[in-house]
């Protein structure tokens, strides 16, 4: 293999392994001598806990030990935390939620852990949970979003007034409101953004296991570092360098595997309890009531225009589901993360945002793909295409007068963010060109001949990437000849070994085919930023980018002594990866150089050593940008809605392998387009029971529900960090669904039907043409 640089579509170094089962996921890790456990899950929406028996679990054949909440109690296990102190509108703080490992007295939603069953095998540990006495006695449960903050409701927790855990507001009411007082026109529009179940590929799973008084944790997360430090101190009470997390391979996250979960802290007692390591993988039912679900908003927007049709204000009251517990980053996600991008791409002199929290007696709901600005940019996208309806502009127009020129920048918007690059126009008349926008008449004619209603939408996003403000890397010329580089990032299948190799290719000249990327492992580095809010390549480049500096510096020194010049006379040539006298055509290879280094160190002589590690900190975030239209037909008799034609123009800055942000858009678009015409998450009102608990009821696209996704990449740099570039690993999913949702009002609009709501299965459209026929 060829010493790629940046800017090449280079197929991903870690495909080999992975494709040849090679790779080693968490559900492949034995640890001598492991034994199995099992949760026993509540079959109640919100039931007290009479009484707990464990006694015939304990006799069954082969089972270690029966763990119940009383017995973290006694251990002083702490509870999982919550780390957003979010405040309210009059300033008090949001309300607790407090979450041990195993109910303690009270289940709140079906699927909450009462116990941990442990045994010899996996069998064993079944039988035992089976064998598991547990009297509840039902309380009245609330799973509905839309109902759930009224007044007389039945609570969640007894002492949350309503089920409304937090009442936030951001921007300037003040302001806001007197831009509407003077509006021409005043467009309203709820939309609601339902809830998903993330189902990832590889479900979670936990191995850990003690020795001498530290504990190793085994699991597939999105960052160890956030894990080690929740279990040190607020769980175990011990320090932080008694506790190692590795993360191995990992088979999908989508926000879902940054966080603590139960399982986690089960394992880690329970191997301490029984005095050897322990396992648990969950099964796919057991995923669809335990892992964190995705969205649940139901929001209110309003947008004020003066009488030329220009944005003057917009004011939003999002109510968020929550679940039955906030999740360890659960209010952050439609408070500070959603309201941030509530401007878009557009020129509004002032925004008012209210988000309220909202819990129900359902799985907890946390960040997924996009994370808070996928709802957000839904919401905006919406109300943009029904009020050009009401103000009988076209749509592209409308959009066209409002959006912020290249020239504003860098512009700061309504919520205080400061875009520091774009060119939407650019990108969304790219869009159109693409598409064939005004050929679409002719489109529809051919459709309509066929019995088919088409329709065309577009959707304009703006993203803003997040996480950690410093993150580490660390580069080792190890003994074998080879390089590695070390990550504080967390790879769940976006190809970050072939990325990050590649700028260290580019940066020390050295064969991508001779590094080797290190990632997971707690103790590395002395912390890592993990991987969310599409950071990974602005935050973890950075810290390469430095740490190759810096090698490049020392190298420069440790060349001056074998060449016995100067340092200050030595140059390095990244294109050959070698250090040269300047002037001259003496020299030393890099690797050739490291590889002395350590051969002299090891011979007990003096020499510096390549070995690096340094810590960038990421001062600003990224704004990536672009326009996806779609084209949808719709069989008015079945209801049934195709996506004939899908493209995507985007701006994430310098894409470093263009290949890799193109997959990455389309596993974005077909989350989104599941999300807008699939997926549908089902609670009985009643029982508080999940109808939609397996894929036979929970409808995941599948290819044939999705076109080719057609790519186009408008490169407008970014200002704010070396390489130019902005996070991408999201942005498909974001402007996916009003893309989708706006085509298909536009297909149903010549029957009368102006609004419907994600997620449009078959049934939804078909009962909205019908009602629409009968009116």
């Amino acid at each position: 293999m060829a010493k790629f640089g940046v800017s090449q579509s280079v197929r991903r170094v870690e495909d080999p392994r992975l494709l040849t089962g090679r790779g080693q996921y968490t559900d492949d890790i034995a640890m001598p001598g492991q034994a199995y456990g099992i949760v026993l899950r509540s079959p109640q929406a919100h039931a007290r806990i009479a009484s707990l028996d464990t006694s015939a679990a304990k006799a069954v054949p082969g089972v270690l030990a029966v763990v119940t909440a009383a017995d973290l109690k006694a251990a002083g296990i702490g509870d999982l935390p919550c780390l957003i102190p979010l405040k309210n509108r009059d300033g008090s703080p949001r309300a607790n939620t407090p979450r041990p490992a195993l109910a303690d007295g009270v289940v709140r939603h079906v699927g909450d852990p009462v116990a941990f069953i442990v045994a010899e095998t996996a069998q064993a540990a079944r039988d035992g949970a089976e064998a598991v006495m547990v009297d509840y006695e039902e309380l009245p449960a609330v799973t509905d979003l839309a109902v759930a903050f009224q007044p007389g409701q039945p609570l969640v927790w007894p002492d949350t007034a309503n089920n409304i855990c937090f009442d936030w507001e951001a921007g300037d009411k003040a302001k806001a409101d007197a831009a509407f007082a003077r509006a021409a026109h005043v467009t309203r529009l709820t939309v609601v953004n339902n809830r998903v179940v993330v189902n990832s590929m590889e479900a979670r799973a936990a191995v850990a296991g003690w020795v001498g008084g530290k504990l190793t944790l085994h699991t597939n997360t999105q960052g160890s570092w956030l894990l080690k430090g929740l279990l040190a101190d607020p769980i175990f009470k011990i320090a932080p360098e008694d506790v190692r997390v590795v993360t191995p391979d990992v088979g999908g996250g989508f926000g879902m595997k940054l966080f603590l979960y139960p399982e986690h802290v089960l394992v880690c007692f329970a191997a301490r309890q029984v005095g050897r390591p322990v396992r648990w993988a969950s099964d796919r039912s057991e995923a669809f009531l335990s892992d964190t679900h995705g969205r649940d908003n139901i929001t209110l927007g309003e947008l004020a225009t003066d009488a030329d049709g220009k944005f003057l204000a917009l004011r939003t009251r999002n109510y968020a589901g929550m679940g039955a517990y906030l999740s360890t980053f659960a209010p952050f996600i439609p408070t500070g993360a959603g309201t941030k991008v509530l401007a878009s791409v557009y020129g509004f002199e002032a925004i008012h945002a209210n988000v309220i929290g909202v819990l129900t007696n359902t799985v907890p709901v946390d960040a997924y793909r996009g994370a808070g600005r996928p709802e957000s940019n839904y919401l905006v996208e919406r109300l943009i295409d029904a009020a050009a309806r009401e103000l009988k502009i076209d749509r592209i127009e409308l959009r066209r007068r409002n959006m912020v020129s290249k020239t504003a920048m860098p512009f700061t918007t309504a919520m205080g963010q400061r875009y520091d690059s774009g060119d939407f126009s650019q990108l969304m008349d790219a869009a159109l060109a693409k598409i064939d926008w005004d050929g679409f008449p002719t489109r529809r004619a051919e459709a309509a001949r066929r019995g088919k209603q088409r329709g065309i939408g577009l959707a304009y996003y703006l993203e803003a990437t997040g996480g950690a403000a410093t993150e580490n890397a660390k580069v080792v010329f190890a003994d074998d000849g080879f390089v590695d580089v070390y990550v504080g990032t967390q790879s769940t299948g976006q190809g970050h070994e072939t990325a990050y190799s590649m700028m260290t290719s580019h940066e020390l000249g050295i064969p991508i085919e001779k590094i080797r990327v290190k990632q997971g492992d707690s103790e590395t580095l002395p912390s890592g930023g993990g991987t969310g809010g599409a950071r990974s390549l602005y935050s973890e480049g950075q810290a390469i980018l430095v740490t190759t500096a810096s090698v490049i510096e020392k190298g420069k020194q440790a060349a001056a002594e074998q060449l016995e010049t100067s340092a200050a006379d030595i140059e390095f040539v990244p294109a050959a990866g070698r250090f040269e006298v300047a002037g001259t055509d003496r020299g030393v290879g890099i690797l050739e150089l490291a590889a002395e280094q350590r051969r002299r160190v090891a011979s007990g002589a003096s020499a510096i050593l390549l070995d690096t590690m340094e810590t960038a900190n990421i001062e600003f975030h990224t704004f990536p940008n672009g326009c996806h239209v779609a084209e949808v037909e719709v069989d008015p008799e079945t209801g049934i809605v195709t996506v004939p034609r899908y493209i995507v123009v985007d701006d994430v800055g310098h894409a470093l392998n263009p290949l890799i942000v193109r997959g990455q858009v389309h596993g974005g678009v077909a989350q989104g387009i599941g999300q807008a015409l699939h997926e549908r998450t089902a609670y009985d009102n009643g029982s508080g029971q999940l109808l939609s608990a397996s894929f036979m009821d929970y409808c995941l696209p599948r290819a044939e529900d999705l076109p080719d996704i057609d790519v186009d990449l408008i490169e407008v740099t970014c200002e704010t960090n070396p390489m130019g570039v902005k996070g991408a690993g999201e942005a498909g999913a974001v402007g996916s669904p009003p893309a989708a949702i706006n085509a298909l009002v536009d297909a149903l609009s010549g029957a009368g039907v102006t609004h419907i709501d994600m997620p449009a299965t078959p049934e939804i459209v078909w009962k909205a043409l019908a009602t629409a026929k009968a009116a």
